[in-house]
């Protein structure tokens, strides 16, 4: 009679030095530093990641830009120029961050404008009134907030420190766009329909910008198993929602969500089932101002050639000055 003999496959897989010492620091809660190593799946999650927040920020740039000339006082002008510049200053810091793990800025930029990369769906919405400056401020900048916050303690050092300013401007841009619509609310019949009208549409969205259920995450377990991100989409939407609530009330806006009701027993609010085809149609490049804004990044790309070549050879000239100097 011949004996099957099956092998043991439950000794522990031997990993190198390296590698535990990752391990080790990411269980201590540690930061991963640029010159640590890493494994090669956390590096490619971090410039995914870092990249995809960077292309967000620029683009997010374009909906509210739209409205600086039609602002309307110099007051609102003046306040939505420093939040777009804001958001300039954030796609700065975060591809610089992404630069740290070997992402070079023009392989970002590239796959950007390919349309090969992707960024948040929800600026592919088009702002057709002035209280979409309230409602971008209160509701999308809210979700960012809720979302980001966490990122201040990502395990990676360099994004999780980037993530620190952010945030504290984010909060600015987010009591900037609950004043607009207080203003408008106490306004006119007209004014407070206005706002209504932009809440109701920028509402769903919003709650999409958490990413789909944690069930159809496909990156969202290891990367908090990494501590790149410490909460699920479904826990940050939950509490996005828990504190909209009592917001909604005191600016006197309904939300529009006919299902959304307090559960006594977890406490929290239930909301209704989110639309998450029109997610995926969004992100798939199918939303209603998906062409335009690709078209408008790769314009300003084009028009803004010049600038670059002229700061490539300026930089060209003072090396070849300090080599000279060197020399002598």
């Amino acid at each position: 009679m011949t004996s099957t003999i099956t092998p043991d496959t439950s000794a522990p897989v031997a990993i190198s030095v390296e590698e535990q010492q990752f391990n080790d620091l990411i269980e201590a809660d540690s930061r991963i530093e640029p010159r640590d190593w890493m494994p090669e799946g956390y590096r490619k999650s971090l410039v995914r990641q870092i990249s995809q927040h960077a292309h967000s920020e620029i683009i997010g740039m374009q909906p509210e830009s739209n409205w600086i000339t039609r602002a309307p006082s110099l007051k609102r002008k003046a306040i939505l120029m420093a939040k777009v510049q804001d958001e300039a200053g954030h796609g700065l810091y975060l591809y610089s961050a992404a630069q740290t793990l070997g992402a070079t800025r023009d392989d970002m930029t590239d796959a950007l404008i390919a349309g090969k990369a992707r960024y948040s769906s929800i600026f592919n919405y088009p702002t057709p009134s002035w209280a979409d400056m309230g409602s971008i401020g209160w509701l999308v900048d809210g979700a960012a907030i809720c979302n980001q916050v966490p990122l201040c303690r990502a395990s990676y050092g360099p994004y999780g420190r980037a993530m620190v300013r952010i945030c504290k401007e984010e909060s600015f841009h987010q009591r900037q766009g609950f004043e607009i619509l207080l203003e408008l609310m106490q306004g006119t019949e007209e004014q407070r329909q206005m706002a209504q009208d932009s809440v109701n549409r920028w509402y769903w969205p919003a709650l999409m910008m958490f990413g789909p259920p944690d069930d159809d995450s496909p990156n969202s377990a290891q990367s908090m198993a990494w501590k790149i991100k410490r909460h699920s989409n479904d826990e940050l939407r939950q509490r996005f929602v828990n504190m909209l609530v009592p917001q909604a009330a005191v600016l006197g806006v309904t939300l529009p969500d006919p299902d959304l009701h307090f559960n006594e027993e977890t406490q929290q609010w239930d909301l209704g089932e989110i639309d998450w085809t029109e997610f995926h149609e969004v992100l798939a490049g199918r939303g209603p101002n998906n062409a335009q804004r690709l078209q408008r990044r790769r314009d300003a790309h084009d028009e803004g050639a010049w600038v670059r070549e002229a700061a490539a050879a300026y930089a060209h000239k003072q090396s070849a000055r300090t080599e000279e100097m060197a020399a002598k």
